[in-house]
């Protein structure tokens, strides 16, 4: 596949339509990890325009910084620390409209606004994270959490 994204809609929902399909034909034909997770945080950050947008890897019981897009970022996150160490504890997809009012956020960038982290499962183990922030307050939903739900879904088969 070329490396050209072709976006046109101007929904949130178009855009997710449209590069979601196109993420999967990116990745399709690579076998190696961190080549098709950096190629995801560039197709999301490019369409989206997110303020950041990354994965953790889970090795030994806490989160390790993998590929991303966007400014430095946490290298290392314990289970059950910030938004991302709460995913990995509770399995379950997290949208924080003001991460200022979330207990014990980790501000990586005082710039990051709101978040989105989804985890990456197999078998009921996290494997990863894909975390998303905003330098808006509010600017996650239920269409950003069903839409990166299946895409993370779509890449644990692949990790």
């Amino acid at each position: 596949m070329a490396e050209d994204l072709q976006i046109i809609g101007i929904t949130k929902a178009d855009k997710y339509r449209e590069i979601i399909p196109q993420i999967k034909a990116l990745v399709e034909g690579e076998s190696d990890l961190i080549a098709n997770l950096a190629n995801v945080t560039a197709a999301l950050k490019q369409t989206f325009h997110f303020f950041w947008v990354g994965f953790y890897i889970v090795k030994k019981d806490e989160l390790v910084l993998g590929p991303f897009q966007g400014p430095i970022a946490c290298t290392r996150i314990r289970k059950g620390k910030g938004v991302c160490g709460h995913v990995l504890e509770t399995k379950i997809p997290t949208i924080v409209a003001d991460v200022d009012a979330f207990p014990g956020h980790i501000a990586c960038s005082s710039l990051s606004k709101s978040e989105i982290v989804v985890p990456l499962l197999r078998n009921e183990e996290v494997l990863a994270v894909l975390d998303i922030d905003s330098d808006e307050l509010n600017d996650f939903d239920e269409i950003d959490e069903l839409n990166l739900t299946a895409l993370c879904t779509w890449l644990s088969e692949r990790f």
